[in-house]
């Protein structure tokens, strides 16, 4: 006895069955996190290091290098690339998907500990921390006060908001852009210290004396014990300015004497501002897999009481909330979701006009809809987008299992059978073709759980959540649809509503009967009509432009500004202030700015702008239409280089121009000799624009060579030399200092009227062998250069990344074409290219998809080769695919649309969908065969018995992916390439489906079937 004879025959089993499936589902679904995409980035471990004072080939040399040697050799790297520039060096280490990230971070500490004693003894020990896949904040919080200096408000904000914050379950960490951590700043003068025969290396001995915290142990008596404490910190302005330098002839040398202790920031070449105001940014990053909806909830109710604990004096909002978005996109899913249930319910009671029968397959939907989200929650999955549009394609697919089985029931009742005994017949006649279209389409989605990188990543879950949703569908209507057709359908009068649209039907069976029997006889021109369709695959898949996603109205465009090598942070932040003051007078669609100036630490010449527009029903242009016209007037700023971006739909928010172009040589010299042209050949090119390169050979250096001689004879080694140096103008850490029971760093330099013109070298002094002051610039010579500002590195070659975007009217695919082209022209043998950032996720997601679809081709015809035992059969079937197809590309052609990863993954589906089609025409008629028809006659009434339940399906699927297809809501722009890719293929494979099929079957099918008959 078969699943679903069983189901009819013990109706409260079937009942039970679906109840379970439901009430796991709706269990699961509280257990889901909500974000916006699957995590899409890999695991990525990084390690920096900062060498105060040292230049770029400095840290390359003794730093990177070093370090880079020992991490090499870790199995699982599949890209390693580091920076070295002035004070600091920063490796990033790549691993595979399947890499562990706790792991591989274990990993990389162990070795980089092995390498600390290779470093020089002044760098500071390397940090290794993990790259979380969603380290990028959800949530942004500005501070600024018009009474309080910036350092009290960054205090505040790490003291209350950061503490408060972290504790929130899901956040990962609490991070503070802008902020200016408290620094105890010693301003030595250099005359002051020549005058008292001093150097700032005496200061620092002196403060290495006398700042000391040591453990005093205890007195122990006979009944008591006493805890001793030293009281050596120095603490205060005052403390550190009565330090004792020297005694000289009674008289003690305070630091007063040569200088002056001040409170101030650690980092004085970073900034932030909103709106032109000095301000602090709280950004609150999750931790992965976490369900941001409920941090920030938890946020929005912290930040309540944080607000009444804030003075008053202090300005704070939320800057930027992210989750908006995914609220938006989640719910505009959400809304789709709803309307494609609707349609679908019309289009089945139109076409069965009885509710008794609409009923039946109506209930399969959220049967198998909320099994879903089982199935996500035992996947490990999340609610996001796309397996919330997996679950709206599911609509239109899960029902087309039961339709099929309740019009083969109903047509039997029709034809005079008992309602239990139509159940059972038709049932068991439909019962191989359920399960080979269900497992034709499930099958499609094994390729895409197999694919590695981003498109893997982001359409695993996608395929999963499709897949199950599809085979639970198939249960169902094996097992309650059956079991509710023997309960619910009986003979009766028709209605009104059928009597009047019966004959509208009737004509359209006839006419198709008509036009199929003509077509059959000049059954030849199907494969006219499928040359035709590979023609135009072949010529629109070269002729569509390729991209990774489309954009979407993020309400953010970042300008990213890069002021000339060598420029001070003052003169970043005066160009900052004129754009600043440009966006606010020139859009005014602009609802706050954030302005971050020298993000990178040291990079004094480097900043970055956020513009956060109004939400897109408050203005009347789109953020593509301002993002043009900020790019257009960026060059009106001539003394930087500024260009702005849109953040990507996939990937990192923070991300900068879509190009990126990786150049590596075999040394820095031949790569400095043959940068010039390649940038020359790019910037030559239509079809690119905004391109530049990261290795900057123009900053200037100040070369300073000592006269070993000269320094012998005085008796002045080459390390005191290079001390004096390093201690007066690198701005190192002297020490420690505590304030409200926090240490901070005490750094000592020279005032800035003291270090601002190679002259005052001269300021500097130096103690000779007799105990004399000699002038730094008697033992040296000064001369001037240029110099790379950084020093990059790419799987251990030396390497440049040129960075651009594609030309208006051109696609990321064009813009790499266009690239390899001037590799090729350009470069040496001994050089090598790569891609990096959103490049490299396009191209690995071009050649995954490809792979996917041919896999999935391959796949269904094996799945239904071993189905029919035929190998004919699915070579016919599989014939629907091509048509498919090419209705997919002129969709998406007529429409403007791109190949992208959504509309790539809308054809792949195509292959399961349309297949379906097929195989119930040429299951049908291999039935007829075996009740003794010829093929041409078999086929025939095939196709015509197959009409209703394939219009039924087709116009189910079509109607659930067109509110997808439509673009209803302002974050539905990326997924709208795959609903059209759907609703452009199904419309004209299923017009084509119903004649080619046919066709191509009476031309290769047997005239009768090879299965023996039975008895």
């Amino acid at each position: 006895m078969s699943l679903a004879e069983t189901s009819i025959k013990r109706p409260v089993l079937a009942t039970v069955m679906s109840l379970a499936i439901l009430l796991f589902g709706i269990t699961g679904f509280y257990f889901l996190g909500v974000r916006e995409y699957p995590a899409v980035d890999p695991p990525i471990v990084t390690v920096q290091t900062t060498y105060p004072g040292a230049n770029p080939q400095v840290i390359a040399s003794q730093i990177t290098e070093p370090l880079e040697a020992v991490i090499n050799g870790i199995a699982g790297i599949r890209t390693m690339s580091s920076d070295s520039r002035e004070e600091r060096s920063n490796i990033t280490i790549e691993f595979t998907l399947d890499t562990n990230l706790d792991d591989a971070a274990n990993d990389v500490r162990d070795r980089v500990s092995r390498a600390i004693r290779s470093l020089p003894v002044d760098a500071n020990p390397p940090v290794v921390e993990k790259a979380d896949a969603d380290s990028q904040p959800i949530l942004f919080l500005s501070l600024r006060s018009d009474q309080r200096s910036i350092l009290e408000v960054s205090d505040f904000a790490d003291r209350l908001i950061r503490e408060r914050m972290e504790t929130i379950p899901g956040v990962s960490s609490v991070r503070i852009f802008g902020e200016k951590r408290y620094a105890m700043r010693l301003w030595m003068d250099p005359v002051k210290l020549a005058v008292h025969n001093l150097t700032p290396i005496d200061v620092q001995n002196a403060l290495s004396a006398q700042n000391v915290d040591l453990p005093s142990g205890r007195l122990e008596g006979t009944t008591t014990e006493l805890s001793l404490r030293t009281l050596g910190r120095l603490n205060t302005t005052e403390d550190f300015e009565n330090l004792i330098i020297k005694e000289d002839a009674g008289r003690q040398i305070h630091f007063r004497d040569i200088g002056y202790a001040e409170l101030g920031a650690e980092n004085l070449r970073t900034g932030t501002k909103t709106n032109l105001i000095y301000s602090i940014g709280v950004a609150i990053i999750p931790q992965p897999n976490t369900n941001a909806i409920a941090i920030t909830d938890e946020f929005y109710k912290r930040f309540e009481q944080v607000k009444k604990e804030v003075p008053e004096d202090i300005t704070i909002e939320v800057g930027y909330d992210f989750t908006r978005f995914v609220r938006r996109s989640v719910a505009e899913v959400k809304d789709t979701l709803f309307i494609a249930f609707g349609l679908v319910v019309l289009i089945i009671y139109l076409f069965l006009r009885d509710w008794r029968s609409t009923i039946i397959p109506v209930i399969a939907i959220p049967v198998s809809i909320v099994a879903g989200f089982f199935i996500m929650y035992v996947a490990g999955f999340s609610i996001n987008v796309l397996t919330l549009v997996a679950i709206v394609l599911a609509i239109g697919l899960v029902c087309d299992d039961a339709i099929v089985v309740l019009e083969n029931i109903y047509t039997k009742i029709e034809d005079g059978m008992s309602p239990l005994e139509a159940a059972i017949k038709g049932s068991k006649e439909i019962y191989f073709a359920v399960i080979s279209t269900t497992i034709a389409l499930a099958a499609v989605f094994l390729p895409i759980i197999f694919l590695s990188g981003l498109t893997g990543r982001l359409f695993r879950e996608f395929g999963i959540t499709l897949a199950g949703c599809v085979l639970v569908s198939a249960f169902v209507a094996l097992t309650l649809s059956p079991m509710m057709c023997r309960l619910m359908l009986k003979r009766h009068e028709p209605s009104w509503f059928h009597r009047v649209t019966e004959p509208f039907f009737t004509l359209l069976t006839n006419s198709y009967r008509g036009a199929l029997r003509l077509f059959l006889k000049f059954r030849w021109a199907a494969f006219l009509i499928l040359a035709v369709n590979a023609a135009l695959i072949v010529w629109l898949g070269k002729a569509l432009p390729r991209e990774l996603a489309p954009l979407e109205d993020r309400e953010n465009i970042r300008v990213n500004v890069t002021a000339p090598e060598g420029s001070s942070y003052e003169f970043t932040e005066s160009w900052m202030d004129k754009i600043d003051t440009y966006v606010h007078d020139s859009v005014p669609e602009t609802h706050r700015t954030f302005t971050i100036m020298g993000g990178g630490g040291s990079d004094a010449n480097t900043a970055t702008q956020n513009i956060y527009l109004k939400p897109p029903e408050e203005r009347n242009r789109s953020q593509a239409d301002i993002y043009k016209q900020i790019m257009e007037d960026m060059n009106a700023f001539t003394g930087v280089r500024a260009f702005a971006t849109q953040p990507p739909t996939i990937g990192d928010r923070r991300a900068g121009q879509p190009l990126a172009y990786v150049l590596q040589a075999p040394n820095l010299n031949a790569l400095i000799d043959v940068l010039p042209k390649f940038l020359d050949e790019a910037g030559k090119s239509p079809v690119l624009r905004q391109i530049d390169t990261n290795l900057k050979v123009s900053h200037p250096e100040g070369i300073i060579s000592i006269n070993r001689n000269k320094a012998a004879e005085l008796g002045i080694s080459v390390e005191q030399i290079a001390r004096v140096l390093e201690f007066a103008y690198s701005g190192r850490r002297f020490g420690y200092f505590l304030k409200d029971g926090k240490q901070y760093q005490v750094i000592g330099q020279m005032q800035r009227q003291d270090r601002n013109d190679p002259g005052d070298l001269k300021k500097l002094f130096i103690p000779a062998k007799g105990g004399e002051m000699v002038s730094l610039d008697n033992l040296v010579e000064f001369d001037e250069s240029a110099s790379p500002a950084a020093i990059f590195r790419f799987n251990r070659a030396v390497s440049a990344t040129i960075q651009g975007s594609p030309a208006p009217g051109k696609t990321l695919g064009d813009g790499i074409t266009e690239l390899n082209r001037i590799a090729k022209q350009v470069l040496p043998d001994g050089f090598r290219t790569s891609l990096a950032g959103q490049s490299r996720d396009f191209s690995e997601s071009a050649s995954s998809l490809l792979f996917a679809f041919c896999l999935a081709l391959l796949i269904i015809y094996l799945v239904l080769a071993a189905q029919f035992e035929s190998f004919i059969d699915p070579f016919i079937i599989i014939l629907t695919v091509p048509l498919s197809m090419a209705g997919a590309f002129l969709t998406l052609h007529f429409t403007g649309q791109t190949l992208n990863v959504f509309s790539q993954i809308g054809i792949i589906m195509l292959v399961g969908i349309v297949t379906k089609n097929g195989i119930l025409i040429v299951e049908f008629a291999n039935q007829r065969k075996e009740q003794g028809l010829g093929k041409l006659e078999a086929v025939l009434d095939a196709s015509v018995a197959r009409l209703r339940p394939i219009l039924m399906t087709s116009l189910a699927t079509i109607l659930g992916v067109l509110p997808i297809a439509l673009s209803l809501g302002a974050s539905a722009g990326s997924r709208q390439s795959l609903g059209i890719a759907v609703v452009g293929g199904l419309i004209f494979s299923g017009v084509l489906t119903l004649f080619v099929v046919p066709a191509v079957y009476a031309v290769f099918s047997r005239q009768r079937s090879d299965h023996p008959e039975e008895g």
